[in-house]
């Protein structure tokens, strides 16, 4: 694969626990293509999330590379990580996180604010209009449904611009008919910008609409798991 844009090489994940080390992923090594569109499938507790957490930099690999765009994971510091994240990657988590004492415009233009664009909040209220969320850009998340929580967040990480998106069960808080929508727009927005798109999911139909799917296991690809439109 020519230039990966995410690639992992035998990286390993260990978290604290009450009663001593969990290990959570064990030796995973893949790579991701630019522009491709990647589903991470498994059941529960099989290291998706924590696999995507690595991806982003917001866990790290306890041994093992990661290197996304080029450069190393490994050593960097917690602001340069998140100076990295806010220049080229946008996160939908399923559950929202926007700011609960911020507007839907508020929460959409403070990351470009943090980012330098002056015109930070033009550039929001043209992303809200992108998720038909224009009309609700005053209100906020306590004032809003999950499916327009949801739009909001996938307006915050795509307004950026970013060449990363990911995405960890989008529409895992929402019924079927929203989260169809929000299937949409988020597919929508990686064809708009030509992100890169990594997602998180238990649904068949999301994993389905992706280029490539792989199947975690007990924290390890399983091999069996790794192909192209297919579901779980």
């Amino acid at each position: 694969m020519p230039d990966p844009v995410i690639a992992l090489d035998d990286v390993t994940l260990s978290l604290r626990g009450n009663a001593g080390p969990v290990e959570i992923l064990h030796g995973i090594s893949m790579e991701v293509a630019r522009g491709e569109t990647l589903g991470l499938i498994g059941p529960s507790g099989s290291g998706k999330s924590s696999l995507l957490m690595v991806m982003g930099g917001l866990e790290g690999a306890s041994t093992g590379r990661v290197s996304v765009l080029g450069q190393d994971f490994t050593g960097m510091d917690e602001d340069r990580m998140a100076r990295f994240r806010r220049d080229h990657m946008g996160v939908v988590f399923q559950s929202f996180n926007l700011i609960p004492t911020m507007t839907a415009l508020e929460n959409v233009a403070t990351p470009l604010e943090l980012a330098g664009h002056k015109d930070a909040f033009a550039r929001a209220e043209a992303e809200l209009e992108r998720v038909n969320l224009g009309h609700r850009a005053g209100h906020y998340p306590s004032q809003m449904s999950g499916g327009e929580q949801q739009r909001v967040a996938l307006a915050r990480a795509s307004a950026p611009r970013p060449q990363i998106l990911l995405a960890d069960e989008p529409t895992g808080n929402l019924d079927g008919s929203t989260g169809q929508a929000i299937m949409d727009l988020l597919f929508g927005l990686r064809d708009e910008h030509g992100a890169t798109l990594v997602l998180v999911t238990h649904s068949n139909r999301l994993a389905e609409r992706c280029d490539r799917v792989v199947r975690l296991t007990d924290g390890r690809v399983d091999p069996a798991g790794l192909r192209a439109r297919a579901a779980e």
